[in-house]
């Protein structure tokens, strides 16, 4: 789920925090420790960065020259791309940052190391709302030994309020005739899906392949109305006020609200999804204590708030995020989940559940959806030239032998 900018910035940044360059599989380089992470585009701080009265260049620098390592920084773009590059035979990240349904997936399969606390002192920063939701939506596994949240948040509306005149306070409004081409939606299956899913008042993580043809046909009554199924270019889109009305994640809201004062968030009434993404460190790791090491590191008073700063996610750091909402973001509900109370008031949230073999019936419903319309018109107009051709020559042919 997260925020993209201008692909010569990610040019630039991937060779700032040392991107470039292949894993480095025996665990040093040139002596030195070396690290393999693999994070979403965009989602670590790139501004300099100042610990102790020592300014870096950005947080993965400040690690490197901290303790002296090699961090090999990749990055993906989805959490299905991240897991077809995790399982290759030859990859050995250390640390990983997926969503949660994605690392229900890997602890099932027994492709995650459980967490020593120990060597985490600063997880004891962590918000205890945030791990208490982890307990409460993952009951069937032990979430937590595995974790350490990065940064979470929700999906919901964001709508220019100099354009759209109604109250945004449902799904529903997507449907909405009045704003006709003017409604961005996500290039994204399990979110749509859960937009049509909540709107109809059923579970986003639903194994009923009946819901799940509502939901679609649902879509289908939308699609007339969407402007484009877009992915991360929404950021600029709607910052340029390009649309009316999109699906959003809640720190792409924070960001746009920040660059575009006409836009505002909402979650709709039926519910919406919240989300969490976390550090984990895979079995094939090679560098199990430097992993910790980073972990602790990321979570850090200094380094979870130049994350957060840059990348304007919420980050499950309480004390950086009581400062930044006080000193820049407290009205932001994108940013402030504490402006709507996700954590148990009256809108209702779910997390993401892997679902396992019936994800195929989610693939078919959404490439259903994405299906282009069939023009009849076409294929009409064809065959009656056709058959008004086929005519024509056969009462030809029937003159020609009257004279004969």
């Amino acid at each position: 789920m997260k925020k993209f900018f201008l692909v010569v910035f990610t040019v630039i940044a991937v060779f700032t925090i040392s991107a470039c360059g292949k894993q480095n599989k025996g665990g040093n380089d040139g002596g030195k420790q070396v690290l393999n992470v693999f994070n979403w585009v965009e989602y670590i701080g790139l501004d300099p960065v100042t610990i102790d009265g020592v300014t870096y260049d950005n947080v993965i620098d400040a690690f490197e020259k901290l303790y002296d390592v090699k961090v090999n920084y990749e990055t993906f773009d989805s959490n299905e791309a991240m897991y077809t590059k995790l399982i290759a035979g030859d990859a050995r990240y250390d640390v990983i940052i997926p969503s949660d349904y994605m690392i229900e997936r890997l602890i099932k399969q027994n492709r995650l190391n459980k967490l020593d606390f120990s060597k985490i002192p600063n997880y004891s920063l962590i918000s205890q709302d945030i791990i208490n939701k982890l307990d409460q939506e993952y009951t069937d596994i032990e979430m937590n030994e595995y974790v350490v949240p990065y940064f979470y948040g929700t999906v919901g509306i964001l709508y220019d309020k100099t354009k759209v005149t109604k109250t945004v306070d449902s799904w529903s409004i997507l449907w909405d005739e009045d704003y006709k081409k003017k409604i961005f939606m996500y290039d994204s299956q399990r979110d749509s899906l859960m937009v049509a899913l909540k709107l109809l008042g059923y579970s986003m993580n639903t194994h009923d392949s009946e819901e799940l043809q509502e939901a679609k046909e649902k879509l289908l009554e939308q699609k007339p109305l969407v402007y484009a199924y877009v992915g991360d270019s929404i950021i600029q889109q709607m910052i340029e006020g390009e649309a009316y009305l999109a699906v959003v994640y809640s720190g792409d809201a924070a960001y746009i609200m920040d660059n575009n004062p006409n836009m505002a968030y909402a979650i709709p009434k039926e519910g919406t999804n919240f989300w969490i993404d976390s550090m984990v460190i895979p079995t094939t790791s090679r560098n199990v204590d430097l992993a910790h090491q980073f972990i602790n590191f990321m979570i850090s008073l200094e380094i979870a708030r130049a994350n957060t700063e840059y990348v304007m996610y919420t980050t499950p750091v309480e004390q950086v995020f009581d400062e930044v909402i006080e000193d820049e973001w407290a009205n932001n509900i994108a940013y402030n989940p504490t402006v709507i109370d996700v954590f148990g008031g009256d809108i209702k949230t779910e997390v993401f559940r892997d679902p396992g073999d019936f994800i195929k019936e989610y693939d078919k419903i959404w490439s259903e959806v994405l299906a282009p319309e069939r023009n009849y018109i076409i294929p009409i107009i064809i065959g009656g030239v056709v058959l008004v051709g086929l005519v024509a020559y056969f009462v030809v042919k029937k003159r020609k032998k009257k004279v004969y």
